[in-house]
C-alpha cells in the first residue's frame, strides 16, 4: 500500500506542524499545563481557525468529513509537539453524534466545527479491563424522558467538555446517550500525560436517546485506536531526534557518544522500530476508514495496538537511557514524551488485551 500522504494532507500536516513550533513550543506548553484549566482556549481557537475542529464533521454541518487518513499528519504533528487540548475526544463524540438522529445534532455539530463547542465519549467503567461490552451504567425511560444512572471513569476530555456521549445499558441491551455536562458531577484530574481527564458520577442525569448500539461505539474505539497510534509515531518521532540530536552533542573522552558503536546500533534499532510503527499506523488508520467487514478492521487496529505498544516502550525507553539523569528531568521535553507513550500503551486497550482480541478474530 502506498503510505505517503496525497497533496492535501501534505499541506495541512505541514501547516499543523508550523503551527505548533511557532506557537506551541515546549516552554508555552509547559505554561499552559501549570494553568488552572490544564488546556488553552487560545490554542483550541486556532485549531478550530485552521479546520481542525471540522475535519471529522460531514459537510452537511460545515466540516469537510475527513476520515482517520486524513487525520493522521494532524495526530503525527500533535504526538510530536504533546499537545494537550481535548481534541481525540471530541473527535470521537462528533462521529457518533454524525451517526445519530436527534433534535439538536444540526446545532452542536456546527458549533464543534467552529470551535465553540467540545464533547468527550464517556465509556470506560471501573473493572472493564477495555472490554467494550461492560457496561453497568443504567439508562431508565420514564414519563420525563430517559435518565442515566452509575459512574464512568477516566474519561478523557470531560472537564472541558459541553457535551457528553454516554454508554448506557438500557431495556435493549447498550446503547448512547447525549448529557449535557452540567447534569452530570465531575471529579476532575491530571493523568500521567498531563492531560485532562475526569471520574464522570451521573445521579438521574437527563440524557437524549441517540439511536446507536455496541457496534457504534466499536466502530467509534477502534478509529480512536488508530488515531492514537498515529499520534504515537509522531512522539516516537521526536524521541528519535532527540536522543539522536544528544548523542551528537554529549561528550565525553573528548568525543561524541554518538561515535561509539554500541550506542549507534541503539540508535539504529529506535529508528527502525520507529519506521514499523509508521507503517503499521498507517494500515489502522486505512482500514478503520474502508475495511471490508468489522472483522478486518479489528484485526488491523488489534495489530497495529500490539506493534505500537511494543515499540513505543522500546524507543521511550532507550531514550530515557541514551540521554542519562537529564532524561528524567522536568526540563527535558523527552522525560514529557516518555510519559505519553507510557499513556499510549495502555489507552483503548493495551497488548494483551489486543492480543487476545486479535487471537479470538
Amino acid at each position: 500500500m502506498n503510505f505517503d500522504y496525497n497533496e492535501e494532507q501534505q499541506l495541512l500536516a505541514d501547516s499543523v506542524r508550523r503551527y505548533l513550533q511557532k506557537d506551541y513550543d515546549f516552554e508555552k506548553r509547559k505554561a499552559i499545563v501549570a494553568s488552572k484549566a490544564g488546556w488553552s482556549e487560545d490554542a483550541w481557537a486556532q485549531l478550530a481557525e485552521m479546520g481542525l475542529t471540522g475535519l471529522p464533521v460531514p459537510a452537511e454541518f460545515g466540516g469537510f468529513g475527513g476520515g482517520a487518513v486524513d487525520l493522521m499528519g494532524v495526530m503525527e504533528a500533535f504526538g510530536e509537539a504533546l499537545v494537550v487540548e481535548p481534541y481525540l475526544p471530541t473527535v470521537l463524540a462528533a462521529r457518533l453524534l454524525a451517526r445519530a438522529d436527534f433534535p439538536a445534532k444540526r446545532e452542536i455539530l456546527s458549533s464543534v466545527v467552529e470551535g465553540k463547542t467540545r464533547l468527550a465519549l464517556a465509556h470506560t467503567e471501573k473493572g472493564a479491563r477495555h472490554r467494550v461490552d461492560h457496561v453497568r451504567v443504567k439508562a431508565a425511560r420514564s414519563e420525563a424522558g430517559w435518565t442515566l444512572q452509575g459512574e464512568k471513569r477516566v474519561v478523557a476530555g470531560a472537564p472541558a467538555a459541553q457535551h457528553l456521549v454516554v454508554s448506557a445499558r438500557g431495556p435493549e441491551g447498550v446503547g448512547l446517550f447525549l448529557v449535557d455536562a452540567k447534569d452530570a458531577k465531575l471529579k476532575a484530574y491530571r493523568v500521567l500525560d498531563e492531560t485532562q481527564a475526569a471520574d464522570v458520577r451521573l445521579r438521574g442525569a437527563k440524557a437524549e436517546p441517540l439511536g446507536l448500539g455496541l457496534e457504534a461505539l466499536e466502530e467509534a474505539i477502534d478509529f480512536g485506536t488508530a488515531l492514537v497510534c498515529a499520534e504515537a509515531v509522531g512522539a516516537m518521532k521526536y524521541a528519535c531526534d532527540a536522543t539522536l540530536e544528544y548523542l551528537k552533542t554529549r561528550r565525553q573522552f573528548g568525543v561524541p557518544i554518538g561515535t561509539f558503536q554500541a550506542l549507534q546500533h541503539r540508535m539504529v534499532d529506535m529508528f527502525i522500530a520507529y519506521e514499523q510503527a509508521k507503517s503499521i499506523a498507517c494500515l489502522a488508520c486505512s482500514k478503520a476508514d474502508s475495511s471490508e467487514g468489522p472483522g478486518e478492521r479489528k484485526r488491523a487496529v488489534s495489530a497495529a495496538k500490539i506493534k505500537i505498544a511494543d515499540n513505543a516502550r522500546h524507543i521511550s525507553q532507550e531514550a530515557i537511557q541514551l540521554h542519562g539523569g537529564m532524561g528524567m528531568t522536568e526540563e527535558m521535553k523527552v522525560s514529557h514524551t516518555f510519559r505519553r507513550l507510557t499513556t499510549v500503551i495502555d489507552q483503548f486497550g493495551d497488548a494483551d488485551y489486543h492480543l487476545e482480541r486479535f487471537a479470538a478474530l
